[in-house]
Formats: C-alpha cells, sequence, structure tokens
C-alpha cells in the first residue's frame, strides 16, 4: 500500500470506529503518547493530551450516533515522515430521534510510525455562514 492510501485508510478507520462508538480503536489512530490533540467545531473542544481528547469523543458520542462521513473534497501533503490531509465531508448522524447532516472541514496531522501513519492531531471546523463567495472575511451585515 503506498502512502497516499495509507493516509487515506486513517480515515476511513476513523470514520468506522467514529460510527460504532469504539473508543478505544478511535483513540488507537493516534500517536502512543500523550502529545496529541484536538480542535473541535465547538467552543469548548480545544484540547490536548489523549485524556482530553478521548472525553470529547466521549461527549459525542453520549449526544448523537453518526450513521456515516461522506467524504468530499480533499488535499493530501506528504513530506518525508509527515502528513497533512485536508478534507471536507458530511456526517450524517442521528440526535434525539432526528436524522441531520453536519457539513464539516477538517485539518489532520499524521507522521509516520513503526505502526504505519498515526494522527498527532487534528481540527475541525465548520465554513463561516456570514462569509460571501470571494469575500476574505466574514461579515455580519443584518
Amino acid at each position: 500500500m503506498n502512502d497516499r492510501t495509507a493516509v487515506l485508510a486513517t480515515l476511513e478507520e476513523y470514520a468506522e470506529a467514529y460510527c460504532a462508538k469504539d473508543l478505544k480503536r478511535l483513540m488507537a489512530i493516534f500517536v502512543d503518547g500523550v502529545d496529541i490533540s484536538l480542535i473541535g467545531t465547538g467552543a469548548d473542544e480545544l484540547c490536548s493530551g489523549r485524556k482530553a481528547v478521548a472525553s470529547v469523543f466521549e461527549r459525542k458520542f453520549r449526544d448523537a450516533a453518526a450513521t456515516q462521513f461522506e467524504w468530499k473534497w480533499k488535499d493530501i501533503a506528504i513530506h518525508g515522515k509527515a502528513a497533512t490531509v485536508a478534507i471536507t465531508l458530511f456526517i450524517h448522524l442521528t440526535m434525539e430521534g432526528e436524522n441531520l447532516v453536519v457539513p464539516v472541514r477538517w485539518t489532520v496531522s499524521l507522521v509516520m510510525t513503526n505502526e504505519g501513519w498515526k494522527w498527532v492531531h487534528r481540527h475541525a471546523s465548520a465554513a463561516a455562514g456570514s462569509q460571501e463567495d470571494g469575500a476574505a472575511y466574514p461579515t455580519n451585515r443584518d
């Protein structure tokens, strides 16, 4: 398996583990040790360290059930033993009996280890709804 395919496989593994609410499998995607970080879409989802990252996933598992990750635009840059994935996706989930589709943008930083490609950091964001196409910054024009 080439590096690009192997990096993409970590995204699929993440999606499968997340949809299964399998925290142990999900955390195994990250490098060993505490030097990992995560930024989520929630204002309070800024964390570093294995315990803090796991607690964000635990909260998400309590609040909703993801059923599918639908990958869209993607770019993969590999430089030696480091890789960065920039990707957009739709997360299909069920929350309080309602089916939702959440558009998300991710950046994932990976490093090559003896066990293959492992995540070091994942950043998720939502596109600014108040930013018009072609504009440099979001505006609030009520």
